[in-house]
């Protein structure tokens, strides 16, 4: 049994109506996903500090990285997928594409406003994480 799905097997104790409102693939994208964006936070404050890259260009970096680790992490571990890479990587290049528009633009945009740049980048990653969840189960790792 991998992590998440020792992370995950309370959901199979819950009443069956729960169960279809919350199954086991959106737990598991939920806790690789809170695994993948303290990554991503936390490279993203060591490149803000350390470097004087633009935070475009930091969020980008910290973003890519983590948003990598997630593919491989979910493909492999939460949903479980044996079908051909290239079309799920293909696929899911195309949601990083839109994730990485709308986290670029709420993050700059809030931070242009005046929110310093970690509650900025945590109000975006909220919209791309149910962009992202859906794209995923429906779309990039369909059965």
């Amino acid at each position: 049994m991998t992590t998440v799905e020792q992370l995950t097997s309370w959901v199979d104790r819950l009443p069956p109506r729960l169960r279809r409102l919350l199954p086991r693939e959106l737990v598991g994208f939920a806790v690789i996903g809170a695994f993948t964006f303290s990554l991503d936070l936390g490279l993203l404050a060591v490149l803000r500090d350390r470097t004087a890259l633009p935070l475009p260009v930091a969020v980008s970096i910290a973003y890519l990285a983590a948003f990598g680790l997630s593919f491989v992490l979910n493909r492999t571990v939460n949903f479980r997928s044996h079908a051909p890479v290239g079309g799920q990587a293909f696929r899911y290049a195309v949601v990083l594409v839109g994730d990485y528009l709308l986290t670029v633009g709420v993050s700059t945009g809030l931070a242009d406003l005046g929110l310093n740049f970690a509650p900025a980048r945590v109000t975006a990653s909220f919209l791309v994480a149910v962009f992202t969840y859906s794209a995923s189960r429906w779309w990039v790792f369909r059965s």
